[in-house]
């Protein structure tokens, strides 16, 4: 089986979800079947396994991207994945997967801060209703999520009639970028860590309003921002609290916020899967996070505290419930148990396996 994987969703600057899951997937994929790649730039094909095989084309944001599967044809794939579903499938002649992480859009319509100029208005006129992503779902074979609660969210709206899998994120192992192992200290955490987009229904806007409700902390928000977005959540800081932006992260300096005293938090309203969530509890550190199904997925009901997203109150006592040491390790424990019911290598297996039913 002559199998292709669409790798141009690697980030070469800071790493996002998507670029997070194609890489993890395709390492994964990689240990159990050849794999030619698919990418835009020699940077991306760096950043692929080693000695693996890789076929430049154009970028995703291209013009030519609706005729992807006409340029693909001449190569001879037998079986293609993509870890989104925007390829174009125009004249294929080979077997195509193509994923859908969420439905997040259908909900918050602001396009993504990566979406330029004709783009933004066409992604909004995209999710104004179902039809048009039914249209691109069933020109594929088989569709494939991330998550369970996706995959329920999916078939509800019931987005396409073909087989629909879950191709499940998970946590990639952070310890091996840190100097030393993660230790919670008896006192309460000073740090607290958000890794997402600053979009709005990533709702920062909480975790900044908490912060009047727990002096002598530190929010730290990791993403990258735009001047005008970052003026808006600046307004939003209470005064004498602390608030930093740190405009992208490289994934070491990302693990060494985790590790340094700190707990993971989430106020988002939608997910397809709650990567920096996993990613946390992966490395032992304790989580407050939304009071939602996607992140109960992950954490089932005990390795997290959950808190209303809407209340920054209630919060902020999340935050403050883990001031007690025995609380948080408890919580730490529970959470490695949970996460490790994901698994890359499962992932890939899934995939492959899905691979050769259409092959």
């Amino acid at each position: 089986m002559k199998l292709f994987f669409d790798a141009r969703y690697i980030r070469t600057d800071y790493p996002d979800g998507i670029s997070r899951y194609s890489s993890e997937v395709a390492y994964a994929l990689a240990k159990l079947h050849p794999v030619t790649f698919i990418v835009s730039s020699d940077e991306q094909a760096a950043m692929l396994p080693e000695n693996s095989q890789a076929i430049k084309i154009h970028r995703v944001d291209s013009w030519l991207e609706p005729f992807t599967s006409m340029r693909l044809n001449k190569f001879g794939p037998d079986v293609v994945f993509s870890p989104m579903q925007t390829m174009g499938s125009f004249g294929r002649r080979f077997k195509l997967i193509l994923t859908l992480h969420d439905m997040i859009y259908y909900i918050h319509r602001l396009p993504p801060p990566s979406a330029k100029g004709i783009v933004r208005p066409l992604w909004r006129l995209f999710h104004m209703a179902y039809w048009p992503q039914r249209l691109v779902l069933n020109r594929a074979d088989t569709v494939a999520t991330v998550s369970e609660t996706s995959r329920e969210e999916i078939a509800h709206a019931k987005l396409t009639k073909r087989p629909l899998i879950v191709v499940s994120n998970a946590a990639r192992d952070l310890s091996p970028l840190l100097a030393s192992p993660v230790k919670q200290g008896e006192e309460p955490p000073k740090n607290l860590v958000f890794m997402g987009t600053l979009l709005p229904y990533k709702n920062a806007e909480t975790l900044i309003e908490m912060m009047r409700h727990l002096p002598n902390r530190t929010l730290h928000l990791c993403s990258k921002v735009s001047p005008a977005r970052k003026l808006e959540l600046e307004k939003l800081i209470p005064t004498g609290a602390t608030v930093v932006f740190h405009n992208g992260v490289s994934d070491e300096e990302y693990a060494a916020l985790l590790a340094d005293d700190a707990i993971m938090v989430s106020a988002s309203r939608a997910e397809g899967y709650g990567l920096p969530l996993a990613e946390a509890l992966k490395l032992g550190v304790p989580a407050v996070v939304s009071d939602r199904p996607f992140f109960h997925e992950i954490a089932g009901n005990d390795s997290a505290v959950f808190a209303d997203p809407n209340d920054t109150e209630n919060f902020a006592r999340g935050v403050q419930s883990l001031n007690d040491f025995a609380e948080r390790q408890k919580r730490i424990d529970a959470g490695l148990i949970a996460v490790n019911r994901f698994s890359w290598d499962e992932s890939a297996k899934v995939l492959l396996d899905a691979c050769k039913k259409l092959a």
